[in-house]
């Protein structure tokens, strides 16, 4: 009887914390503001640690960070600049989300390293452009050229796919959204693949033909993906850049605060002006 009424406390308290987090997502979810569940008269800040590349993820949440403290949300956003860090932080419980990547590097990833993350939703898509300083048309790139293209599983086929689609290569079809370098089956201008980390590859530009770069490290470069790629992969594409947060916390209040604040008609202005065309909103 007495190690009976020893647990008794424990599991009110389980309880009420659990009753108390349906509650705030509850909320939520019947269209109520975040903020009703923290912005309350001499409550403290809540904060929430975002991982982002800087352009435009960083400029996003950024643009964002006043509506999510006028909600009760301090939002600390955490700047990197490689496509494997910022999942790791992450994993490790170091950030509460991160926002660089879409949704098929993030399974990729996942499957790779054993790591239990979701996607909280999407924004914008990042087209992958190729582009030259040596050149001004994709035609003009003559044969026996050196083209780099990332070497992460995910992009590189997304690169490949993409410069078969404009007739430069053919390759196996049983690759699929697999493909590497080793399944291009025809390559009549005898170009040469060489596959680079993707923060790297606008470095490329002064000795290969040309580069395959996604838009968010094109425009830290200087380019604008709509007026300088050679070619460009269109609005249609499937790889959406989105928040992704550990399994199970997408229904974490702060981060449904985050992804709803970042699909509103004013991230779509500021994409749509700001970058000239070259991200396109996914919501």
């Amino acid at each position: 009887m007495a190690h009976s009424n020893i647990r008794k406390p424990v599991i009110r308290r389980s309880t009420a914390w659990t009753a108390l987090r349906a509650g705030l997502v509850l909320a939520l979810m019947v269209g109520l503001a975040a903020g009703d569940a923290f912005a309350q008269p001499g409550r403290t800040l809540v904060t929430l640690k975002v991982g982002a590349t800087p352009i435009p993820h960083g400029d996003l949440l950024q643009l964002i960070k006043p509506d999510l403290e006028a909600q009760g949300i301090k939002l600390e956003i955490v700047e990197l600049t490689d496509y494997v860090t910022p999942n790791i932080l992450l994993a490790e419980k170091q950030l509460d989300a991160n926002f660089f990547q879409h949704l098929p590097y993030l399974n990729d990833f996942c499957a790779d390293r054993k790591l239990q993350l979701e996607s909280a939703g999407q924004v914008f898509v990042a087209p992958l452009g190729l582009y030259s300083r040596k050149y001004k048309k994709f035609e003009d790139i003559p044969a026996g050229s050196v083209i780099t293209l990332p070497n992460d599983p995910t992009n590189e086929a997304r690169a490949l796919i993409l410069l078969e689609h404009k007739g430069l290569i053919k390759l196996n079809p049983k690759a699929g959204l697999k493909a590497t370098i080793r399944d291009i089956v025809e390559n009549p201008k005898r170009i040469t693949f060489r596959e680079i980390e993707a923060p790297q590859l606008p470095r490329t530009l002064d000795d290969a033909a040309a580069a395959i770069i996604n838009g968010t490290w094109a425009m830290q470069t200087g380019f604008v993906p709509a007026r300088d790629s050679l070619i460009l992969e269109g609005a249609e594409s499937p790889y959406a850049n989105i928040v992704a947060v550990r399994k199970g916390d997408a229904d974490d209040p702060r981060i449904v605060a985050l992804v709803k604040a970042l699909r509103t008609q004013k991230v779509k202005d500021y994409l749509i002006s700001k970058y000239n065309g070259s991200f396109v909103p996914a919501f």
